[in-house]
C-alpha cells in the first residue's frame, strides 16, 4: 500500500517584480496554510517522506506545515522536478519515489496538482485551491506502479472558515 498526500503551495504574491519561482507568500496565504495545517493531524501517517518543489511559494508552505506538525526542517527534500505545472511530470518524480517509502507527503503546483489527483483519484476535483489538501491511497507493491486508487480525504481552506 502506498499512501500519498498532494498539497499545493499556499497563495502567493505578485507584489514584487520577481522571477515566477521566487514569489513568496501572501498574507492570505500564510493564514490558509496555517489554517489547513492545524486541522489535518489526524489524516497523516506517522512516518512520511516529505517532497517539496524548490519554489520558494512550496518550500515557504511547506516549512510551515513542518512547523506546525512538528516534524524536523531537516527531514524536507526540495527537489526541482516538482517545480512543474505539468501532471505528467509530477506523476514521473512521483512514480521515481523509493519504494521503501510507505508514505508520502508533497508540496506542488497547479494545473499539475489538480490533473494529478483527477488521474489517480476516485474522487472529481475541478481545482485544488492554494493551501489545498489531497489525500490519496494506491493497491501498489511499488510506486512506479500506481495507477487509479482511492481519495481518502480532501479539505480546503474553504472548508475551514466560517465566511
Amino acid at each position: 500500500m502506498k499512501n500519498l498526500i498532494l498539497i499545493r503551495h499556499a497563495k502567493s504574491s505578485w507584489d514584487a517584480p520577481v522571477h515566477d519561482k521566487e514569489r513568496v507568500l501572501a498574507q492570505r496565504g500564510v493564514r490558509d496554510a496555517h489554517l489547513v495545517a492545524k486541522n489535518i493531524t489526524d489524516y497523516l501517517p506517522k512516518t512520511n517522506l516529505i517532497w517539496s518543489s524548490t519554489a520558494k511559494r512550496a518550500s515557504e508552505t511547506a516549512i510551515i506545515f513542518a512547523q506546525i506538525q512538528m516534524w524536523p526542517l531537516e527531514s524536507l527534500v526540495f527537489k526541482d522536478e516538482l517545480y512543474t505545472f505539468d501532471a505528467a511530470k509530477l506523476e514521473n518524480a512521483i512514480k521515481s519515489c523509493d519504494n521503501s517509502y510507505e508514505n508520502v507527503i508533497l508540496f506542488g503546483h497547479n494545473e499539475a496538482i489538480t490533473e494529478f489527483v483527477n488521474k489517480f483519484g476516485d474522487v472529481f476535483i475541478d481545482n485544488v485551491p492554494t493551501s489545498g489538501f489531497v489525500s490519496l491511497s494506491f493497491d501498489a507493491p511499488s510506486w512506479s506502479k500506481i495507477s487509479k486508487g482511492k481519495t481518502n480525504k480532501i479539505l480546503f481552506p474553504r472548508d475551514l472558515k466560517d465566511d
